[in-house]
């Protein structure tokens, strides 16, 4: 069973001095965040899907051993709210071959404003029953009237994951639901969302909850989205050292 700890994204002009050298192009940003974790999430794909062509050139940028976790589009999260999800997943599934082994998780991000009524269970449990079986699935809920039994037991049923959060004004709730647990940390400050940097006490009490999720028999996948001031470059770091996972040099 893996570990995987990375960030939500890695192109930050914020991030220069933090692990990119000045002068960096930014086309070698990708290289060198690769050079010290092993996964990040793409949250770009979340405002605009990537043509193939994209997907094929980050598989050729990564080394192996790396996976990289795709960000829904709100088209399909957002605006559709996962109604009639085909056409978007006939593009996921593109998106998937390009990646080839260098494939992680889809992050579903529901709308905070969608609530978890009958209807939306019902379009929930139809996309995640006619995704290919290929593409693992984690959920993010927005929503408070989604943290109930019946939402949970969807997502066992299709072997999806729940996505586990910390964050402003968002619950943290330590469910697992899949054969691997999805995690993104969107900053300890209470006043905002992708703000603040993560405490060491912090740190090492999340580390014992990735060592309880990984002793079950469960990969772990843990993204830092509190980007700014490069926060979460740092906690990322940190959280590394906590669960002795070897870290590369910071640039």
């Amino acid at each position: 069973m893996t570990i995987r700890i990375g960030t939500s994204g890695w192109s930050y002009d914020h991030w220069i001095g933090v692990l990119y050298e000045r002068g960096l192009p930014a086309a070698q940003r990708l290289a060198r965040y690769a050079a010290e974790f092993d996964t990040v999430e793409l949250n770009g794909s979340f405002y605009r899907w990537s043509p193939d062509a994209w997907f094929a050139r980050w598989r050729d940028q990564l080394p192996p051993g790396f996976l990289m976790a795709v960000k829904a589009p709100r088209g399909l999260t957002h605006a559709r709210r996962l109604r009639s999800p085909e056409i978007w997943i006939e593009r996921l599934h593109r998106g998937w071959g390009e990646l080839g082994d260098r494939a992680g998780p889809l992050l579903v991000q529901l709308p905070p404003t969608l609530e978890a009524d009958l209807d939306a269970l019902d379009r929930l449990d139809h996309f995640l029953a006619v995704m290919p079986a290929a593409i693992p699935v984690a959920v993010e809920f927005r929503h408070p009237s989604w943290h109930e039994p019946a939402a949970f037991e969807v997502l066992e049923r299709h072997a999806a994951a729940y996505v586990v959060m910390s964050g402003s004004g968002l619950p943290c709730v330590l469910r697992t639901t899949a054969s691997f647990v999805y995690v993104r940390l969107h900053g300890p400050d209470p006043g905002a969302l992708y703000g603040g940097s993560y405490s060491d006490d912090d740190l090492h009490w999340w580390a014992d909850r990735v060592r309880e999720w990984n002793a079950q028999g469960r990969n772990v996948f843990v993204y830092f989205n509190n980007d700014l001031g490069g926060n979460a470059v740092r906690n990322a770091r940190d959280l590394k050292n906590a669960l002795g996972l070897t870290a590369s040099a910071p640039g």
